[in-house]
């Protein structure tokens, strides 16, 4: 894509914008959660905020305990 600077007016090429989208596995998520047995804490170590860790359990089908009653 191109975009005219609102500056100079020249044409500058752009590649993407924005971040890239996380894509942790649904078993990374519940291996973390069974682990640390806290949503903070794996997010952390997932590299991910808590919100996205609650996103990833809700598009799959699951509530957060369902997640710490697979660990048993």
């Amino acid at each position: 894509m191109i975009i005219i600077c609102p500056h100079c007016g020249n044409p500058v090429p752009v590649n993407g914008l924005g971040r890239k989208p996380l894509n942790i596995p649904l078993k990374n998520v519940l291996e973390s959660l069974q682990a640390y047995r806290d949503v903070k804490a794996a997010a952390t170590e997932l590299g991910c905020s808590p919100s996205y860790i609650f996103g990833v359990l809700k598009n799959n089908g699951l509530k957060l305990s369902d997640a710490f009653k697979r660990g048993r």
